[in-house]
């Protein structure tokens, strides 16, 4: 037990809170490569350098730090994966490469500034993106309870996806091309957000992974193709060939499990079996409560004073960033209840459809080239125009509209603090 006792007393980087005994039995049996045999007792973990950690638990940031539960996630050891991408162009970046920090997994951090490449190198990738995704029919997530939360996504096509957020925690990132978009699915746990984007950049296609560091306390991705940075929240390379260049956001939504399957029965389900952890591990959020922690102004990694100056709201309280062409817009979603919003962005009528989940939505209002007011009825939302009923998925289920779909406009649901660092400008809606 000497090896397991020195991994739970880590105190340093992303917190996992208690898990069942059973659990901590099988990460112990997958903690070594190869597995050992059944008679095979595992041994100390290897070095960070030399293996591949999922996150280890988070500090209590602050001056004074409160211990942490005594029961604590397991490290799960794996290889180093073999470097998929070219170190970045350091001589180009937006930032300091002093405020881009990574977690090293053994309870330290290291600024871009200073690591050297192999350290860079060993790193990529340690917190496991899914390359390969596989999904199943809504069946397939009996395993998530209906309060759990998705991140939803429709097709050009009108197929549903869901990526439930227990996985997500410990991949952050899924490459997928679905109906011949290439999409990037992004969740950062430490800002609870969600995006999901289109992979292509003016002619190319590009494929990203977690360069294990993060970025104003937001995970820092890699692309393939040039080894250059990106912000996640803000979609933006922010080191490297591509620094100033951004991804195009689309339409998605946080919510529920419950509500998406009951909205979307025919969704498909992103998979456990990604041949990466025991499926048992995803049963967990060990996120649970970080949002207090978030409210308070402790932050796992350093946030800079643009983030903490800024006193609109708090920075645990969730938000929908929607776009319409060039300019974007912040809704508040906490305590917000079933609501509807009627605005305009960039000139043009769109309808922000929140509901106690609490989860948001955003839609152009306009239907057969008219523009339509709504407004709340009951537990619906119904357009004064026409009386008809709609949903959060922006369908009309009753009334003269009905079958009519609403356009999807581009989404980011996220704490405020992570859309207040990638943009500071932001307009946060006022009512």
């Amino acid at each position: 037990m000497t090896a397991i006792t020195a991994l739970i007393h880590h105190t340093k980087k992303r917190w996992f809170f208690a898990v069942p005994s059973l659990l901590l039995a099988i990460l112990a049996a997958c903690s070594a490569s190869p597995a050992p045999s059944p008679t095979t007792q595992p041994t100390d973990p290897p070095p960070t350098v030399e293996g591949s950690l999922i996150p280890n638990p988070v500090p209590t940031p602050g001056p004074s730090p409160t211990p942490l539960p005594p029961e604590i996630n397991l490290p799960l050891i794996l290889p180093t994966p073999t470097p998929v991408a070219p170190l970045p162009d350091l001589s180009k970046h937006s930032v300091a490469l002093s405020e881009i920090i990574f977690d090293t997994f053994d309870g330290g951090s290291l600024p871009l500034s200073e690591a050297e490449d192999g350290r860079i190198l060993a790193l990529q990738d340690a917190i496991r993106p899914i390359y390969d995704p596989a999904y199943g029919p809504a069946s397939a997530g009996d395993w998530l309870d209906d309060s759990f939360v998705v991140l939803g996504y429709v097709s050009e096509r009108g197929t549903p996806y869901a990526y439930p957020v227990n996985i997500l925690n410990l991949h952050e990132i899924v490459n997928d091309t679905i109906e011949g978009v290439p999409v990037l699915v992004s969740y950062c746990p430490l800002c609870a957000s969600g995006i999901i984007y289109d992979r292509r950049l003016d002619e190319m296609e590009l494929v990203f992974g977690n360069t294990s560091a993060l970025y104003e306390s937001d995970m820092v991705m890699f692309d393939q193709q040039t080894g250059s940075y990106w912000f996640q929240v803000g979609g933006e390379a922010l080191v490297g060939e591509l620094t100033g260049q951004r991804l195009t956001p689309l339409p998605s939504v946080m919510m529920p499990w419950g509500d998406w399957k009951r909205l979307h029965p025919d969704t498909l389900v992103l998979s456990t079996e990604t041949k990466i952890y025991p499926v048992a591990f995803y049963e967990r959020n060990p996120f649970v409560g970080y949002q207090e922690i978030v409210n308070e102004g402790r932050f796992a990694f350093p946030v800079s004073d643009k983030v903490t100056a800024d006193k609109r709201l708090r920075p645990g309280d969730r938000v929908l960033a929607v776009r319409s062409s060039s300019e974007e817009r912040a809704y508040l979603l906490e305590g917000s209840g079933l609501t509807v919003i009627n605005d305009r962005l960039n000139g043009e009528p769109i309808v922000v459809l929140i509901d106690e989940g609490p989860a948001g939505a955003a839609f152009s209002a306009e239907v057969l080239g008219r523009a339509l007011i709504f407004q709340v009825a009951g537990e619906t939302y119904v357009d004064n125009e026409t009386g008809s009923t709609w949903d959060i998925a922006g369908r009309a289920v009753d009334g003269p509209l009905q079958g009519h779909q609403l356009q999807g406009l581009p989404t980011r649901t996220t704490f405020w603090f992570a859309l207040v660092a990638s943009m500071p400008n932001i307009e946060l809606y006022q009512g």
